[in-house]
This record gives structure tokens, sequence and C-alpha cells, in this order.
């Protein structure tokens, strides 16, 4: 009688809820190719939870955003990140996958190779190394064997900056283009105009930004008096944000979940947006933006060390700022809202955007598969032959 073989193990580590998603995603294609031979063990979100993982610890624990809260909870996160180097080692899997929020899963995976110098290490989503702290590629091919991109132009970045082996598989919203985009004659006219606010998914983005978008709603519904406002929010930030909106002279209407979030983006004729991964989906759903940001103290302070010409994704992917963005004391009223009138109407700067968007799709399209397909294949690439 023959010996069964142990199905893979496969251990991976997130930070935060959009690792989650990208998780809960893989997990699902490497299954179907596998047919369901395979385990997975770590930390996880509610949507790998659904699939059947348990977590080491709730993922609240660990998501936590900016360089000022990073080092005020640095003990705490340290603490976290030992358990789960320990029940890496204690487990044994055959491939560790870490997911983005490098500050905490990178610490892990430098942590674990230095141990287990055997066990392969799949980093998904590239830290930002085009942007700054450039060194960091070099150091990363000492413990990632292979990094699985989101943004077409990060494999050519880290073979520059001699990085690890790294591959474009695709942002996984290009697989969901339907539910981004209206079908035909499904938008309202642009004469009954439809206003997304966006003030991020973190409460210090939302705590910084929301008074100055109050501001400027207040200026484009004294232009457009049948201007509708939505305000797609996060659920667990949801007290936050109802407490700021107490000074808006104007209320919006707030929707949550991602499945009303996205039926708004159907609708919408322009955003006012937090930078982040919002606003690559914005563009690839065709809706013209103006982008904020402001950070906490230290990262002004750290400023010069950024790379870029741009904190808007889309900008970066399209090679030139397409899209006006407003950082620190730039993100005013005043300046937002000069930028936000020409798009609540037809216009030259409107159309240019619209225009820039068509662009997305060519250059950010996979010859064949899907993004979650295509990281599958690569991290099973990495499962030890037995």
């Amino acid at each position: 009688m023959s010996e069964i073989k142990p199905k893979p193990l496969i251990y991976i580590v997130i930070g935060e809820e959009s690792g989650d998603q990208l998780g809960a995603r893989l997990v699902q294609a490497i299954n179907k190719t596998l047919d369901g031979n395979v385990e997975f063990c770590g930390l996880a979100g509610e949507r790998m939870q659904a699939l059947g993982l348990s977590s080491l610890f709730p993922l609240q624990d660990i998501a936590v955003m900016g360089i000022v809260n990073i080092i005020r909870h640095y003990p705490f996160l340290r603490r976290r990140g030992l358990e789960v180097v320990a029940d890496v080692l204690e487990k044994k899997p055959d491939l560790l996958v870490i997911i983005d929020s490098p500050e905490f899963t990178h610490a892990v995976a430098k942590r674990v190779r230095k141990q287990r110098p055997d066990l392969r290490v799949v980093n998904y989503v590239s830290p930002s190394v085009w942007a700054w702290r450039p060194g960091r590629a070099k150091k990363m091919a000492r413990y990632v064997d292979h990094v699985l991109a989101l943004l077409p132009f990060e494999p050519r970045a880290h073979k520059e900056l001699q990085g690890p082996d790294c591959t474009y598989v695709g942002h996984p919203m290009i697989e969901r283009l339907d539910i981004l985009r209206p079908t035909e004659g499904k938008k309202a006219p642009i004469d009954e105009p439809v206003l997304l606010v966006l003030p991020g998914s973190r409460r210090s983005e939302v705590s910084r930004l929301m008074a100055e978008f109050g501001a400027v709603v207040a200026k484009a519904k004294e232009k457009h008096p049948d201007l509708r406002v939505v305000l797609p929010a996060v659920s667990h930030l949801r007290p936050l944000i109802e407490e700021a909106l107490q000074d808006w002279s104007i209320q919006p209407d707030i929707v949550e979940g991602e499945e009303a979030k996205f039926a708004v983006f159907r609708q919408a004729h322009a955003a006012l947006a937090a930078s982040g991964t919002v606003t690559l989906e914005l563009g690839l759903a065709g809706v013209p933006m103006v982008v904020a940001y402001k950070v906490d103290w230290l990262s002004t302070q750290l400023r010069f060390l950024i790379k870029v010409p741009s904190i808007v994704l889309t900008n970066l992917i399209l090679g030139r700022n397409a899209i006006p963005e407003f950082i620190n004391e730039d993100a005013n009223a005043d300046q937002l809202w000069q930028a936000l009138e020409p798009l609540l109407e037809e216009s030259d700067k409107r159309q240019k955007q619209v225009e820039a968007f068509r662009n997305l799709d060519a250059m950010m399209h996979l010859p064949k598969g899907t993004p979650s397909e295509k990281a599958a294949s690569i991290c099973l690439r990495y499962l030890p032959c037995e």
C-alpha cells in the first residue's frame, strides 16, 4: 500500500485588510490549480477566514500605518512579529508568502530566513523601492526569492536596483473592470453631477482631510445645486466620519461595503480622493479626480527622500501627471476646488483626464489569465518537488 503524501502547507503573512483581499484571491487560485490538495495557515482577515483559514491573532492588532504610528507601536509590533516567526518555525511550511505591509511582513521574512534558509519566500506587492529607500531592493534579495508586482513598471525597477526576481502579475482591479464601469447609457448626464468623496481608509487620513473636503463640497454644492455627493465609508471608520460630518454644511450620502462603493463609481462624474489605491480604481473606472494627501510631521520632514514625481498611482503608470495632486499645506479647500470645478462639467481638463484613462487598459493588460492566477502560478513554482 502506497504512503499518502501530506498536502503542501503554505504560510501567509498579511498586515492589513488590503492584504487579506489579495490573499483570499491567491488562496482561491492555488486551491483551484491544486484541486484543493493544499493547506494554508498564518495571519488572515475576514476574507481568508471565510475560506477556512484561522488567524494566529486578530489582524487589527498590527494594522498600523504612518511612520510616527509605527514608531509609537514598535515594541508591540515587534512582539507580534516574533510570535509569527515562532509559528512559522513550529509549523514548518513548504512556502512562505508575505503580502504587502512591508514594515511588518518583511521583518518576519528576514528573521525566518536566518533560521530556515531553505524555506522559499514570495513577496506579493512590491514595497515602493522606486519611490523611496531604493536600497531596500538589494537587501530584499537576501530573504525574498520572488516579488509579485502589481504595477507594470516595478520589474524594471527591481532589475535596475539589483532586487529579487520580479514579475508583473497584474493589479487585482483589472479582473473586475465590469464592476467599475457603467454599461452604455447607465450614467446620468453631467448636468446632474455625482461627486464622490473618498477621505481614505485609515483614521489618520480621515482626520487630516475631512475638514478641507467639507469646505470643497460646500463650494461645489453652491455652484451645482442639484449635485449629489456620495461618501463611500470603511465600516470601522464610519463613527469618525460621522463625527467630522457634523461640521459640514452639506451632508453626503454615506455608503458602506465594496458592492455599494463600486455601484457609485459607475455613477460618478468626478471624485475628490485621498491618495492611495483608490486613485487607480478611479482611473480604471474612468472617473476624473483631484487627489489630496496630508502626512504626519515626521513624514513631512522626510519628503526629500521620495524619488517619484507623483503620489498618484495612475500618474506613475501613465508616466505623466495627468491627475492634479495636492500635498500637505497645498491640500486646502481653495486649491482643491479650483482643480475640481472644471471636472464637474464638460471641459478640456475633464476630457484630458478621460483620454489619459484610456491608456491604462493597454498598459496594465495581461496577455492571458487573471492576476490571481498569474500570482498563484509563480507561488507554485517555489513549492518543493517531492
